[in-house]
């Protein structure tokens, strides 16, 4: 009797992935233009900000919806990875490094409609804490390289 509610107890189990250490590069410009591509980098990227102040070097954007493993890893509950949506937000730092800038990005995330595997409806609950697959941080620094060389 008590070996089925031990399997049972178990089949639900949830595994979060490992939050992967804030994201850090330096940008090969001056803050001055560093920030003027960051800025424009997220507007076409059509990230909502939240809080943008170039004196302190921060930007903070609102949540947002993402697919979940497209920049979110959400874990897996029972075997069954989670699919469905995330609400992802980011916090980018930068400060002058001389003819550099070095840049941060913090991410935090969270599932926002899910299911386990590819069966059954999206449920907004139970929320999970996600981590950052890290595409968005490169692909946002990738385009910003390339916004302060024009």
């Amino acid at each position: 009797m008590t070996v089925p509610l031990l399997v049972g107890a178990c089949s639900g189990l949830y595994v979060s992935p490992l939050a992967p250490p804030p994201y850090h590069a330096e940008i090969n410009a001056r803050y001055d233009a560093t920030w003027a591509a960051l800025v424009r980098a997220l507007a076409k990227e059509n990230v909502p900000l939240r809080a943008i102040a170039r004196d302190s070097g921060v930007i903070a954007s609102d949540d947002f919806v993402a697919p979940i493993g497209v920049y979110a890893d959400c874990g897996t509950v029972g075997g069954d990875r989670l699919e469905g949506e995330a609400m992802v937000a980011f916090t980018v730092f930068a400060e002058p490094n001389g003819a550099h800038t070095r840049v941060q990005l913090n991410a935090k995330m969270r599932t926002h409609m899910h299911r386990k595997g590819g069966s059954g409806k999206l449920r907004p609950t139970p929320v999970y804490q996600c981590a950052s697959t890290g595409r968005f941080e490169a692909n946002l620094l990738d385009a910003v390289r390339d916004l302060v060389k024009e």
